[in-house]
C-alpha cells in the first residue's frame, strides 16, 4: 500500500478550513451541513463523498459517525460556538469539531 496522498486528497486537505458557527447557520438553514464525528479524517471523508464511495458513507453513515447535522447540535454549536472545521463537497459543507487534546 502506498502512503502517497491523492491528487484530490491534497486539494481538499487546501480547501480545509477553521469556520464559525455564525458562518455555518445559513447553509444549516438551506438543510446543506453534513457533520462528522470527531474521530474520523475530515478530508478522507470529503475524498470518499466526492468519489460516490456507497460501501464507505454507508458505514459512516451506520456507525453515526456522518449525517445531516441535526437540530440539537445545531442547537448547541450556537450555544458553545467550538471550533468547527470544513471543507465544501457541493452542494454540502462537511464540518467536524476539532476537541482539543490535553497533556
Amino acid at each position: 500500500m502506498s502512503n502517497e496522498i491523492s491528487t484530490l486528497y491534497a486539494q481538499l486537505l487546501g480547501e480545509t478550513a477553521q469556520i464559525s458557527w455564525a458562518e455555518v447557520m445559513p447553509q444549516f438553514a438551506k438543510g446543506n451541513v453534513l457533520w462528522l464525528a470527531s474521530d474520523k479524517d475530515l478530508v478522507a471523508a470529503a475524498e470518499h463523498i466526492i468519489n460516490d464511495d456507497k460501501a464507505y458513507v454507508s458505514a459512516l453513515m451506520q456507525q453515526k459517525a456522518l449525517h445531516v447535522l441535526s437540530d440539537d447540535i445545531a442547537a448547541d454549536y450556537a450555544q458553545r460556538d467550538p471550533e468547527l472545521w470544513a471543507v465544501v463537497i457541493a452542494p454540502w459543507v462537511l464540518i467536524q469539531e476539532r476537541h482539543s487534546v490535553t497533556h
